[in-house]
This record gives C-alpha cells, structure tokens and sequence, in this order.
C-alpha cells in the first residue's frame, strides 16, 4: 500500500514539476481546486448511492486525487506535506478515542458521540457556539446544523407546525419583492435565502435532511426530463418544436407513468 502511496504522490509532483510539468496542474491553487474536490466528492456520494463499488473505487480516487495535490502544493510553498496530514489524522483519530486506544469507558456509539464532540470541543478555540465550522459544509446542511446547534441552547421552534408558519411569512416576503416594480436582486436573494433556511429548519424538525432530499428532487426532475426527450426523440421531433403548454403535457405523460 505504502508503495502505491508514494507512487501517486510521485506522479503528482511530476505533474507539478516547474519544467517538464503539465501546465493545467502547474497553474492550480488551493483555491482554483476548491470546485474540483467539492464536484469529485459529490460525485463519490452518487455512486455510493447507486450503490456501484467499482464508481465508488474510481471517484474515491478522484477525491484522493484533490488531497494529493492540494499537500503537494502546501509541500512546495514549505507550509505542511501529505506526512504531516495523515500524522495530524492518526493523532486526531487516536486522542478522540480513547475508548479504543487507550482507557475511555464510552461503551455505547451514543456515548462515543458525546465523547468525540467533547474531545473535538477541547481542540477548537472559539468564541461561539456557532462558529465557522458551521458554515463550512454544503449551504442546505450548514442550514440544518446551525439549526440543531440552537436547539441545543434552547432556541428553537416548539415543533414542526409552528416552523410551517414562519417558512409561510419567509414565502410571503419574498412574493412581496418578485412583484415590485423593479425587483432588487440584491434583496430578491436575501429573501430566498430567508425562505431557504427557513425550509432547511423544517425539514430538520421533520428529521429529513434537506440535501438529501433536494438531491433527490433533482434526480426525480432529470429522470423525468430525460423520459420527456425520449418521447421526443420517438416522434423525430426536437425541443424547439413545441411550446411551453406543449412540453408541459409531455412532463405530465412522463410524471402519470411514474404512478
């Protein structure tokens, strides 16, 4: 495994060599890669929802792919290396459990989690219990779990019911800006983040995760477009062939055979 290891890490630097290197690689930044890893990790989860090991093995790779150079180029700026990542994990993962390595007496996963969070508290200097670790994850899921952190400081809603109300006012306010006479986007897209938050809160008190969710409301979508265009494609005909009633009747057809 070692060998393989260093033998990516090998092809890496060879990619990032200042001479013979490739220059797409040569030109990248942490930033510049930050939509690659968000993408290949997406992608990752896909396949492990459609349950395909050999996808999984590949966009794994793709992922490692994204750490690799992302040590490589900290390394070259002399800042940490792909050694000092995985070092500072092993220490990481060995110190938050102890029930393992060491003496800890959390028997139970639950009790694990209320250790590991603890341990985790220990290492974080903060101000807040709202931090930007929070903000870190994708926006629907940072929703929730600044959702579920103010629950845990007693500032929440009582339940889902009174959420549906506050998403109703959310919804309304943002009515009130699509219909001025001319839209502010600037507000147009506080108000929808409002609403979208808001959304966020009642799928939390419904325990629905709401990327999850979104995730497979998209794929609802695109599985019935893609049967609209087939239906399409039939009949020798494209897209521009029809109007928006037209279409409308194709996604009700492709919708009704889903029932």
């Amino acid at each position: 495994m070692n060998e393989q290891i260093t033998r990516l890490k090998e092809v890496v630097a060879k990619l990032r060599h200042p001479e013979n290197g490739c220059p797409w690689d040569l030109k990248q930044t942490h930033q510049s890669l930050l939509p690659y890893l968000i993408e290949e990790s997406y992608e990752f989860m896909q396949s492990v929802e459609d349950g395909d090991f050999q996808e999984m093995e590949e966009e794994l790779g793709d992922v490692l792919l994204q750490v690799v150079l992302h040590a490589q180029l900290a390394s070259e700026n002399n800042k940490f290396s792909f050694e000092s990542v995985a070092k500072k994990l092993a220490d990481k993962m060995i110190h938050r459990h102890p029930h393992v390595f060491a003496d800890g007496d959390a028997k139970t996963a639950d009790e694990v989690s209320k250790k590991w969070q603890e341990l985790k508290a220990e290492n974080k200097k903060k101000r807040h219990a709202i931090n930007q670790a929070h903000l870190a994850a994708p926006a629907l899921t940072s929703s929730f779990e600044i959702g579920a952190k103010t629950k845990e400081l007693n500032f929440d809603w009582d339940d889902a019911a009174q959420v549906s109300y506050k998403v109703e006012e959310e919804w309304q306010e943002l009515k009130e800006e699509l219909v001025a006479t001319k839209i502010n986007k600037e507000r147009a897209k506080e108000e929808i983040g409002d609403f979208l938050f808001s959304v966020a809160q009642l799928a939390r008190h419904l325990d629905i995760d709401p990327e999850l969710a979104l995730r497979d409301a998209n794929k609802k979508f695109v599985r019935r477009f893609n049967r609209i265009e087939d239906m399409i494609t039939s009949e020798g005909k494209n897209f521009s062939d029809f109007d928006q009633m037209q279409l409308d009747h194709y996604w009700n057809r492709a919708k009704g055979e889903e029932k």
